[in-house]
């Protein structure tokens, strides 16, 4: 397994990466305050470069890279914002990135990609394909990879996400995220406990695409049974090192509907006139149906990321 990162990777991180990045604003909004009967507040990532927090982790895992390492190339496999966030922080330092995506993902991500500059091959729309494909490629260029989530380098730039939540609101009492292969919640998980030792952090993901729940019930890391779900950024499996993370530090993961999805993603785009996508919507979706003691508390939510395909809009 990986080194586990601390939070002085990620008060590293936060320095190496703030020229590049953007820091997000925290917006509010009384009506979903009076539904929840709470204060909800959102960390819209959706506004972050190629529009998702991933841009973030990618950034610190490529520039901690020394030359010799990049000009091999760079590669890595993602459904669409993580191989957009590789792609640009590659070519802002020069370097060739590879993408090995699912035929499957939206097309606003592919586009995306190929307008960084990163070449993508297109493999079946399986974990198991998405790694053969990438050790096959590595094996043949001896590329350096960097992991969509199980590298330290890449939680310790997704916790940069809480650093700044808590700089901004330090009184939250709970701070939830979505989770696909774990690297958003682990790097909120090591940042949020270190800064405010109270906190509740609070894990959600599809009904869909529950590997990560029945992961922490069994014990072991359990596999993704399907990728059907409308949320495409969270059909991953864990990784060990985002498990290992998430088994010491993670108060709670809930699951939520694809009907409930839909219903906040909606309801997002409607009442606070922002776009969100689906794997967004997630966490306001586990609020909204009181999956976890709402009523009453200051929630810290973070909105990961606007990327849609607007031709397959779900409520469509």
């Amino acid at each position: 397994m990986k080194e586990i990162p601390s939070y002085a990777d990620v008060l590293e991180a936060a320095e190496r990466i703030k020229p590049f990045t953007n820091r997000t604003p925290v917006f509010k909004s009384k009506w979903y305050n009076h539904q929840a009967e709470a204060e909800l507040f959102f960390k819209c990532e959706n506004f972050q470069k190629v529009g998702a927090f991933k841009f973030r982790g990618a950034c610190n895992a490529v520039f901690t890279l020394n030359d010799h390492e990049a000009n091999r190339g760079i590669v890595t496999h993602s459904s669409g914002n993580h191989a957009q966030a590789v792609a640009l922080a590659a070519r802002t330092k020069g370097y060739q990135a590879t993408i090995i995506m699912p035929k499957n993902a939206p097309s606003v991500k592919v586009r995306a990609v190929k307008e960084y500059g990163a070449k993508i091959l297109f493999c079946e729309p399986t974990i198991e394909a998405r790694k053969e494909m990438t050790y096959q490629f590595i094996e043949e260029t001896n590329a350096h990879f960097i992991h969509p989530y199980n590298h330290p380098m890449v939680i310790a730039g997704q916790g940069t996400v809480a650093k700044e939540f808590l700089d901004e609101i330090p009184d939250l009492d709970i701070i939830i995220a979505p989770v696909g292969g774990g690297g958003l919640i682990s790097g909120t998980c090591i940042t949020a406990k270190q800064i405010k030792p109270s906190i509740r952090v609070i894990g959600c993901e599809p009904e869909l695409a529950d590997d990560a729940y029945r992961s922490l019930k069994e014990g072991t890391i359990q596999p993704v049974l399907r990728t059907d779900t409308i949320a495409d950024g969270l059909r991953t499996s864990l990784g060990d090192v985002t498990f290992t993370i998430m088994k010491e530090y993670l108060d709670d993961l809930v699951t939520v509907s694809e009907k409930s999805i839909t219903r906040e993603m909606r309801s997002v785009w409607e009442r606070m006139k922002i776009i969100i996508e689906p794997s967004s919507a997630v966490p306001l979706a586990a609020c909204m149906d009181q999956k976890f003691e709402v009523k009453g508390k200051k929630i810290g939510v973070i909105l990961t990321g606007g990327n849609v395909d607007l031709d397959k809009l779900p409520w469509i």
